[in-house]
């Protein structure tokens, strides 16, 4: 993260980019929608009696029949972002990992190249993969509400078995989320390095965790330490601007709020790519054995032996 900035500087980029192309076009689609809501000269009326009640009724009035337009919308934007981040997360990781396979080593480029397959069939896949898991994460999220309506109906109300009914399956989703977003995720490596397929390089990722699980527990473990101290470090600058907001103006108090949050997410990507290269480390550094090669070096295949040395076999009586 300290010698190759750039590879953090990158990965920022290209995720603000998209992030920013994302809430321009929501905030354009919103737009056009409240262009297409017919306000009658009756609805300004009530909206210019500020009476409260007068203007419930008059948003009302304005969105009535329109809520099915705009779910429409809404699928439709979702859908063409989909696709979107599908192909620009699979150009980008793909960038991103050929040049830290080429700054761990040399050939690197050459060996990911030697498949004939660029990866890029292999990292799309990865990526549907990974907005169905999202998508069943979130159809997890409604399960969970759900369910807790049918612990607590109105007949019999239980707030508290509610509660925690929710609270458990949304725990429960999201841990499957995350573990199986993080396997997608490493996964990604040896699309690149090897020119595997989607489930084939699933199946790496997974052979890599039980294989090396101490160094892969190790990047994990301290990346996400990382990753905490951030989030806490932030909400408590955060906590303490939200308590100077009795003395400052809104508008210093609202810019401070978005400058941390923004210096937390550009932390964050900084270490997702820290992150990426300790498993690419990990994959490039050779596996030591304690009771193989440091130990006893001459019971390697192929190791040199010295026949002229005296083994049990040739001293019967000392043996």
């Amino acid at each position: 993260m300290f010698r190759r900035p750039a590879f953090g500087l990158a990965e920022l980029s290209w995720r603000w980019s998209f992030g920013v192309a994302c809430w321009l076009l929501l905030t354009f689609t919103i737009w056009q929608y409240l262009d297409t809501l017919p306000v009658t000269s009756g609805d300004l009326l009530l909206l210019d009696t500020r009476n409260p009640v007068l203007i419930l009724e008059a948003i009302a009035h304005i969105f009535r029949g329109s809520g099915f337009r705009f779910v429409e919308t809404m699928l439709v934007l979702v859908l063409a972002l989909a696709i979107g981040w599908m192909f620009v997360g699979a150009v980008a990781r793909g960038a991103a990992i050929k040049s830290m396979l080429a700054d761990f080593a040399e050939s690197a480029l050459a060996t990911a190249g030697s498949s004939g397959n660029s990866g890029m069939g292999a990292l799309l896949g990865l990526n549907f993969l990974r907005f169905a898991a999202t998508l069943a994460a979130a159809m997890g999220c409604v399960a969970a509400f759900l369910l807790a309506r049918i612990v607590s109906p109105a007949s019999n109300p239980a707030p508290g078995s509610a509660f925690l009914v929710f609270l458990t399956v949304l725990l429960l989703v999201w841990m499957a989320w995350s573990v199986l977003n993080w396997f997608l995720s490493l996964a990604a490596i040896f699309t690149v390095m090897d020119g595997q397929s989607s489930f084939s390089s699933l199946l790496s990722a997974v052979t890599l965790c039980r294989q090396r699980s101490g160094s892969v527990l190790a990047v994990g473990t301290w990346f996400g330490l990382g990753h905490i101290a951030a989030f806490v470090l932030a909400s408590s600058v955060a906590g303490f601007l939200l308590g100077l907001a009795a003395f400052l103006p809104p508008g210093i108090v609202a810019c401070g709020l978005v400058l941390v949050t923004l210096l937390y997410l550009a932390v964050v990507d900084f270490l997702y790519a820290g992150r990426l290269a300790g498993y690419i480390a990990i994959l490039k550094s050779p596996e030591q054995s304690v009771s193989g090669a440091r130990i006893y070096p001459e019971l390697q295949p192929g190791a040199a032996v010295d026949r002229d040395e005296l083994i049990l076999s040739d001293l019967p009586q000392q043996a």
